[in-house]
């Protein structure tokens, strides 16, 4: 296995990791005004993940660098034809990073109730960009001989992307709603569950639609047919699983399964492009980028690897470090920050 390889595993990885820790995030950042009665049980919910949804967006950030340095012609292309659609989700982030640190400097519930649903729109567009963005990066966009996007912002808006975006704003919604489940406790958790079962038929079925829509507007079926149908089973028995598991109030088992989801629809994404890190839809063999045409030199590659064996496990010691000091449960008499 090559470090060109090597590097693409890692930061597929990396994207992983990010959307199985921002989802649950982005889930309860929606969920916020919409099963609360109270501001004791909107600040309960904010502080579930208040220790950790800014530790969780460095996933992002190293994914992002990791990009820019092993191919850097990816990062430009995707970047450049993306511009749009990452700065608003750009300013969403900036949005909802501010509201978590604003909503609670005054008592007004006006104020608080501004910002509760700046938090919500900070999170639900991410939330269904992310979507929209991966399945355009698999199902192919123009790509020209320059490795330059020649397209436009309508172009990622097509039937494919948009259900892949309103299953990753569900998935990611139902995903937060299972980590509310096991983390704080109260009356709320019943609503919770109300609603965990409500979405949960939705989620299988976009799930469904997705699999079936990716096999017609994708190359991926006939290039990686045994790994996406494996990929593909195993995500829908483990989405399946959920509604099941709530009824018998296994939580964590829950919550797991949604997570299993998540990671099974990333690792479909990456094993359906390898070795292709963008899909030309103007020249699939001939101008697609790949881990060979749009990477750095092999010299900054091994210089990078030879980094990332150093400070890697200390991030990863640090961040499950911070989980378990953070790992009680909330209740209406817990000590709350934001």
């Amino acid at each position: 296995m090559d470090l060109n390889t090597i590097w693409f595993i890692l930061i597929g990885v990396l994207f992983t990791g990010f959307f199985f820790l921002e989802g649950f995030d982005y889930g309860v950042g929606i969920l916020v005004p919409f099963l609360s009665r109270d501001d004791r049980e909107r600040r309960l919910m904010i502080n579930s993940i208040g220790p950790h949804w800014d530790a969780n967006e460095v996933w992002l950030i190293t994914a992002g660098g990791a990009m820019f340095a092993a191919f850097p012609h990816w990062y430009a292309t995707l970047f450049s034809g993306f511009y749009l659609a990452l700065v608003i989700m750009l300013l969403a982030l900036i949005v909802r990073g501010v509201a978590f640190e604003f909503r609670s400097k005054d008592e007004n519930p006006k104020w608080r109730s501004t910002w509760d649903w700046m938090i919500f729109i900070g999170s639900a567009i991410p939330a269904l960009l992310w979507g929209v963005a991966m399945a355009n990066i698999v199902r192919g966009v123009p790509i020209d001989a320059n490795m330059q996007y020649v397209g436009t912002f309508g172009d990622l808006l097509n039937p494919f992307a948009l259900i892949a975006g309103l299953t990753s704003l569900l998935l990611f919604t139902l995903h937060g709603a299972n980590f509310l489940m096991i983390k704080i406790e109260g009356p709320i958790t019943e609503r919770i569950k109300t609603l965990t079962l409500k979405l949960w038929p939705l989620v299988i079925i976009l799930s469904l639609i997705v699999s079936v829509m990716g096999y017609y507007d994708t190359d991926i079926a006939t290039r990686h047919a045994v790994t996406a149908l494996i990929l593909s089973l195993g995500t829908i028995a483990a989405i399946s699983s959920v509604g099941w598991l709530i009824r018998k109030k296994r939580n964590g088992w829950a919550f797991a399964m949604t997570g299993a989801c998540i990671v099974l629809f990333s690792l479909t994404i990456f094993a359906g492009l390898y070795p292709r890190l963008m899909t030309s839809s103007l020249a699939p063999d001939a101008w697609s980028l790949t881990i060979d045409n749009a990477s750095s030199s092999p010299y900054t590659l091994q210089v990078m690897s030879i980094i990332t064996l150093i400070f890697l496990p200390i991030v990863l010691l640090y961040q499950g470090w911070s989980y378990r000091v953070f790992r009680r449960r909330l209740t209406s008499t817990s000590s709350l920050e934001y």
